[in-house]
């Protein structure tokens, strides 16, 4: 249909369909760079953005499903590079871009995630010092985590053999690359935990890009490392090759070799320290002795007769026994005299004294407290007196006496006025001395 051949007039909706279909088939799959704003994830999972530069401005909104796909999270002022379609959503009546794939301007997206969450795992304290465990001086067995085919295993393998050949090591196998491998690495930090059968872990693999490496940037895997009750060596990659497990590890190594060389100390070394703690015991024992043997024969000569030392006993026991039988007799004088002004004391505050006192103060209390009743109850009958005169004066029943009544109307008013009455009306009097229920004859004064 030709719409300029003519006159022909669209609804909103049959125009706007129509530019989205030319929008739609002319933009199918564009390229845009710009900063971003107005960034909103609401709770259904689209992205919803817009890019602007100095001069325009382009809303984009990237869907649910390819949300997840991100590797960063994109934030306000942000220069992104946004590949999609542009589209026009009717209800606004504006163009848009459906996107498909961000990227950080001028740094790689994977590049962008591994420092996103490098820093949010480090404000959680996941890097901390503190946290960080020391490994076991003489492991008994060490478990590795990493490829059952790759080469970190057979580097792992030979270096411990040649230190240490008689060391046990449990292999978990797990993927180490691509789609899958973090959770299956994160779930194997687990299951060694949970197992209990090994003395301290190596986690890692061989060399390779950035991509290669991902798994081990995985915040599920940071995660089971910071968890792990076992001490973890992270050896991922090549000694310039850094992970966020090697952050979080309790050790790195720079290399899969390294972290065999740095978990346990090799044969001929330990024998080499073991003979030279020897050594050092010898001498020890060697001097110990001496110095005992010395002793012996310091206090051998120092030893006098038994006799003198037992005659210097006795004389020190009857001094001893002559200053305590002075101490009795000081202690036994002192403590007669306490007694003494204890009991003068207890004399003075005897609780005849103190009941005969007491007594005394009860009488003086309650002949005070019976003159002030007396007089308050007459302070009160002359109050109610004077009340009661004033209510006798008030009183309706006063002014009934007189000969006055109340009336009624059926529904219980009291009558003032003849306005409020009718021949014929019914009215109930309250006299002084009972009621009477009258009917109205003649009414006067009516207009009174």
């Amino acid at each position: 249909m030709d719409i300029f051949a003519e006159k022909t007039i669209l609804t909103v909706s049959r125009l706007t369909a129509l530019l989205r279909g030319v929008l739609e088939e002319n933009f199918e799959q564009v390229w845009v760079q710009g900063e971003v704003s107005n960034l909103s994830l609401p709770s259904s999972g689209h992205l919803y953005f817009t890019l602007k530069d100095t001069g325009a401005q382009l809303r984009c909104v990237m869907f649910k499903g390819a949300v997840k796909n991100l590797k960063f999270r994109p934030a306000d002022g942000m220069a992104l590079i946004a590949r999609g379609r542009i589209s026009v959503y009717d209800q606004r009546g504006e163009y848009q871009l459906i996107c498909e794939y961000l990227e950080p301007a001028g740094v790689g997206a994977l590049q962008m995630a591994f420092m996103q969450l490098k820093e949010r795992l480090a404000k959680e304290g996941l890097f901390d010092e503190g946290h960080k465990q020391p490994l076991p001086t003489f492991p008994r067995r060490i478990g590795v985590i990493t490829s059952a085919t790759g080469a970190a295993i057979h580097d792992i393998l030979n270096v411990l053999k040649r230190r240490f050949a008689s060391l046990e090591i449990l292999l978990y196998p797990v993927r180490v690359q691509g789609e899958g491998a973090a959770p299956e690495i994160g779930r194997a930090i687990d299951d060694m935990n949970r197992l209990g059968l090994v003395d301290v872990l190596i986690v890692g693999r061989g060399g390779g890009s950035l991509e290669d490496l991902w798994a081990f940037n995985e915040e599920v895997v940071a995660r089971a490392v910071y968890r792990s009750k076992l001490p973890v060596i992270s050896a991922v990659g090549h000694e310039t090759d850094w992970t966020i497990c090697d952050f979080v590890a309790d050790l790195r190594a720079p290399t899969p070799s390294a972290a065999a060389e740095l978990v346990v100390a090799s044969s001929l070394e330990l024998r080499g320290q073991l003979d030279a703690l020897s050594h050092h015991l010898r001498m020890a024992l060697e001097s110990r002795l001496a110095a005992l043997n010395a002793r012996v024969d310091a206090l051998r000569r120092s030893l006098h007769d038994p006799s003198t030392m037992l005659g210097h006993l006795a004389q020190r026991v009857d001094d001893l026994s002559e200053r305590l039988e002075m101490a009795l007799e000081n202690t036994t004088l002192h403590r007669r005299e306490r007694f003494e002004r204890l009991r003068s004391v207890l004399l003075f505050h005897s609780p005849d004294r103190q009941t005969e006192r007491f007594q005394q103060q009860l009488a003086m209390l309650s002949h005070q407290l019976e003159r002030q009743l007396r007089d308050k109850i007459q302070q009160e009958k002359h109050a109610f007196g004077s009340v009661a005169a004033r209510l006798e004066v008030l009183s309706p029943l006063r002014t009934l006496s007189r000969g006055y009544a109340i009336a009624a109307a059926s529904d219980g008013t009291v009558v003032t006025t003849v306005a409020q009455l009718t021949e014929g009306d019914r009215l109930k009097l309250q006299l002084f001395h009972g009621t009477a229920i009258c009917r109205v004859e003649e009414l006067e004064n009516r207009n009174a």
